[in-house]
This record gives C-alpha cells, sequence and structure tokens, in this order.
C-alpha cells in the first residue's frame, strides 16, 4: 500500500532471520506502531515482530543463529536478537490489571492477535515472509499490503482515534494516558465511542485497585513532550472531556483568569500556558552536555514552561496584575510535578525556573549591565543556566498569539539577544567560577566557618569589581 525507506533499512539486517523462520512453518508479521508509521510516512526507527506457528524455544533457537539473544521481556516472552532494534515475539492474549497473566498461543490468527491493541492505527500487521521470500528482487520497494482487521486505515484517512475493542481498551488504564499522547503525537482526535470511555475509565488497576504506576503515566507524559509538536492538544483534550481539573487541578485553576490584553491578546491563562508549550515543544535550541541530551533539556524547559504561570491562578488582582507570581507558583509547580515524577533534579531546575522567568525580558528591556548577569547566573546554579532561563523566556513571549491556538514564531531576537548579553559576560551556560578558592587561604585561616565566610566575600567582590586576581582578593579579605 505505502513505502517507506526507513522500513528497508530495519528490516534489512533481519531478512536472512525471516527467511529461517519461513523455512521453520512459521510467519513473521511487522506489527504496531511500525506500520503505523509506514503508513504516516514517518521514519521508524525500532519495530516489533511477531511470530506466529512457531514456539517460544523454536524461535529463540532460530534467533540463536544470527547472534546473542536476551529475553528482555520475561513476562511477555520478548526476546531481542544483539544488534538490531527489533523485538521478537509471539502472539498472546493478557489478563486484566497492571501484572496480567499471559497466554502464549502460536496458532492465533492475526487477526485475533491485533484484536489486544489499544487503537485501529496500532491494529495493523505486515506479513514479511513473501517480502523476505522476493527481498532481492526489490520487491520490498514497490507497494505492499497492510493487514487490517480494525481498520486503522480508515482511521488515519479521518484523523481519529478509535478503540480496537471497548471492553479490552477498559482493562488497562494506561490508555488513557496513551490516547492522551497519541493525540498531540499524531495530531488525531479521539472519536465519540473513544471520547465516551475516556471519559469515564478509572483510572486505577482493574485487579488491586491502585493508582496507576507515576512512572507509567510519567512515559506517557513524557512521549506527549518530546514526540508533539502541540503537546497542547492532548492537554486541551483532558478539558474537553472535563478530566482536566481531576488529573490536572493546577492547570485547571488557570481557566478564566484574565490577563491584560495588551500584554496577552491570547486570551486567559490557561490559553496563553497552552500556546507557550506548543513554542516550547517546536525549539530547535536544544543541547546535549556533558550530564544530560537534548531530550532531557527539552522535557525540563517544557515541565517549566507548563508551570511557569501557576501562581497567577492565585496572584492576579482585579487591574489584572499579576505581583508576585512567579513565587507563587512554586507550590502548586511541586504538586503537579509530584504527581508525576520523584526526580528531585527534574523539580529543583523548573522551580528554579520558575520563580525567575521574567528576569531575561527585564533585562533585555533595562539594558542590564554585565554584573546582573553574573548575578543572576548564581542564583540559578547549581540547576539551570541563563540559556536555559531564556528558552523559558521565548516560550513566554511566543505563547502570546490573539488569534490562537498556535504560538508566535517571532520574538527569537529577543533570545539571541539575552544570550549574547550572557555570553559577553562568560555566564550564558554557568556561573562564573569563584577565583579564590580555600587552599589559597589555608596558610591564614583555619578551614571552617571563618574561611567559609570569606571566601563568600571574596566572590561578592568579584562579581561586583569584577577581580581576577585571586592574590588581590586574598589581600582584600584579609585586610577586612
Amino acid at each position: 500500500m505505502v513505502t517507506n525507506n526507513s522500513f528497508t533499512s530495519l528490516i534489512a539486517p533481519v531478512i536472512p532471520i525471516i527467511n529461517d523462520i519461513n523455512a521453520h512453518s512459521g510467519i513473521a508479521y511487522l506489527v504496531g506502531g511500525a506500520v503505523r508509521d509506514i503508513v504516516l510516512k514517518r521514519i521508524i526507527k525500532d519495530g516489533d515482530i511477531e511470530v506466529h506457528g512457531l514456539t517460544l524455544e523454536s524461535l529463540e533457537a532460530i534467533l540463536k543463529k544470527y547472534g546473542p539473544v536476551s529475553l528482555v521481556g520475561k513476562q511477555f516472552g520478548v526476546l531481542r536478537l544483539h544488534g538490531t532494534n527489533i523485538d521478537w515475539s509471539l502472539p498472546r492474549r493478557d489478563s486484566k490489571g497492571r501484572k496480567p497473566t499471559i497466554e502464549v498461543d502460536p496458532a492465533m490468527t492475526i487477526e485475533q492477535a491485533c484484536r489486544r491493541r489499544d487503537i485501529t492505527i496500532n491494529a495493523m500487521a505486515l506479513n514479511l515472509n513473501p517480502i523476505a521470500a522476493n527481498w532481492e528482487n526489490k520487491a520490498h520497494a514497490s507497494n505492499f499490503d497492510i493487514i487490517d482487521p480494525y481498520g486503522g486505515l480508515d482511521a488515519i484517512a479521518h484523523q481519529e482515534l478509535r478503540a480496537v475493542d471497548q471492553e479490552l481498551f477498559l482493562q488497562d488504564p494506561l490508555r488513557f494516558f496513551r490516547v492522551m499522547h497519541f493525540i498531540g503525537r499524531f495530531e488525531m482526535m479521539p472519536d465519540a465511542a473513544l471520547n465516551k470511555l475516556c471519559a469515564t475509565i478509572e483510572l486505577a488497576d482493574l485487579v488491586t485497585g491502585k493508582p496507576l504506576a507515576q512512572e507509567r503515566i510519567f512515559e506517557e507524559i513524557k512521549k506527549l513532550f518530546l514526540l508533539s509538536r502541540s503537546p497542547s492538544r492532548g492537554v486541551r483534550w483532558l478539558a474537553s472531556i472535563n478530566r482536566l481539573q481531576e488529573i490536572f487541578p493546577e492547570l485547571h485553576a488557570l481557566i478564566g483568569i484574565k490577563q491584560r490584553p495588551d500584554y496577552h491578546p491570547e486570551g486567559d491563562v490557561f490559553e496563553h500556558t497552552m500556546q507557550a508549550l506548543d513554542a516550547a515543544a517546536r525549539f530547535s535550541y536544544y543541547q546535549d552536555s556533558a550530564t544530560t541530551s537534548a531530550n532531557e533539556e527539552k522535557l525540563s524547559i517544557m515541565l517549566a514552561v507548563l508551570c511557569h504561570d501557576l501562581g497567577k491562578a492565585t496572584h492576579t488582582d482585579e487591574h489584572l496584575c499579576c505581583k508576585g507570581h512567579e513565587a507563587a507558583g512554586i507550590d502548586p509547580a511541586k504538586k503537579l510535578l509530584s504527581r508525576l515524577t520523584n526526580n528531585t533534579s527534574i523539580e529543583k531546575m523548573v522551580i528554579t525556573l520558575i520563580t525567575h522567568h521574567t528576569a531575561p525580558y527585564i533585562f533585555v528591556q533595562g539594558n542590564a549591565g554585565a554584573k546582573a548577569y553574573k548575578r543572576l547566573a548564581i542564583k540559578l546554579s547549581p540547576y539551570t543556566s541563563l540559556r536555559q532561563l531564556g528558552l523559558v523566556a521565548l516560550a513566554d513571549l511566543q505563547g502570546r498569539r490573539a488569534q490562537g491556538p498556535e504560538p508566535l514564531t517571532f520574538h527569537t531576537d529577543f533570545f539571541e539577544d539575552f544570550i549574547r548579553r550572557a555570553t559577553k559576560s562568560f555566564v550564558v551556560d554557568h556561573a562564573e567560577p569563584p577565583v579564590l578558592l580555600g587552599r589559597h587561604l589555608a596558610d591564614a585561616v583555619e578551614p571552617g566557618p571563618k574561611m567559609g565566610a570569606l571566601l563568600k566575600k571574596a566572590y561578592d567582590l568579584q562579581i561586583e569589581e569584577g577581580i581576577s586576581d585571586w592574590q588581590e582578593l586574598k589581600r582584600r579579605v584579609l585586610k577586612q
């Protein structure tokens, strides 16, 4: 039906394995997201191959001919051949709950196997046997037929998310958050039936009654933020089915909080936050560092943007002034983050960013000098940097389109100006390191509180007066 160059790259290394499976009377199907991405003409980075007609032991024996094999999903019987980006499994049925009982059935039809999938766009398959058998004839470069027992192709054509089986959908409440992330990632909306399911589904394990595991929910939120051009679609959907207040009460509190139209023509604080979130999702500024990846930086910045104006819910007066909203946003931000993750590094970075998120605009407008940039960098250290703060401020400025919901695309000159000034002050990525160190004072002062006080005083002099000679700083602090 369609072709995809990344499909060729994914499958080419395992063509001999598929032919071997075929020779042992097995059928190898590409299933799930990879098939969906073929249809959507998206890049495929990894895939799932479901093998019918063989036992797990037989499949493992075949795979071991081609290299080391690991059992990566013991509960589900998933095998991984080292050096490939493919998971190999057998068709199965799952029982209810967080830890379902797995029933493997090699004789199951592909239609039956696809039924356990959540959304119809994920319930398609591709028989790889004939493709592998004709690989040398370049048959894979021709159109091929998608096995589509539940109407996934029609759903894609209509840009709709539809449940494969309503009863099975309800058995795994995490699928609620998967729908949320699919809405943003694929820019498709649930049909009426799926909306109805999601509006009432209990977000707890059906067997134990326990809330869904925090880390499972956060994985879906991360996918929403990192894989979506418009993650706000997922958050707005929560509001449309009346579940935003339950899941993100801090964001729900922003609905109807008016803003000064001369600064915020887009409308209330919730609308502003959603536009700013989408702006942050589209930045190309994210960078790898020695300790974090570009994606990790992006996630933290987007969480900061999501939380940056939470304080306006309580600190917007009758004149639409919101003095003190930065500090007022700390407590609700902590509450929101605590329901998503226990990662303290993320929390500290987000809280530091929202506390100072208005500073870049003030600095640029007020033509602040190098000392101001250096002092601000110290306040941000060690949790974040001026460059990252500038990204939050840029998203804040771009989330102000009067005819939304798309964010603005300009104000990048403001960000570049802020970064240029921070760079000129040598503090764009970290605070200025202290010149005078403890070892410089060891001959005059014993280690302890007094030395700490002298080092702090020296650092203040270094920043305020631009002193870069440790001997001069030593002389000054010991003289006082």
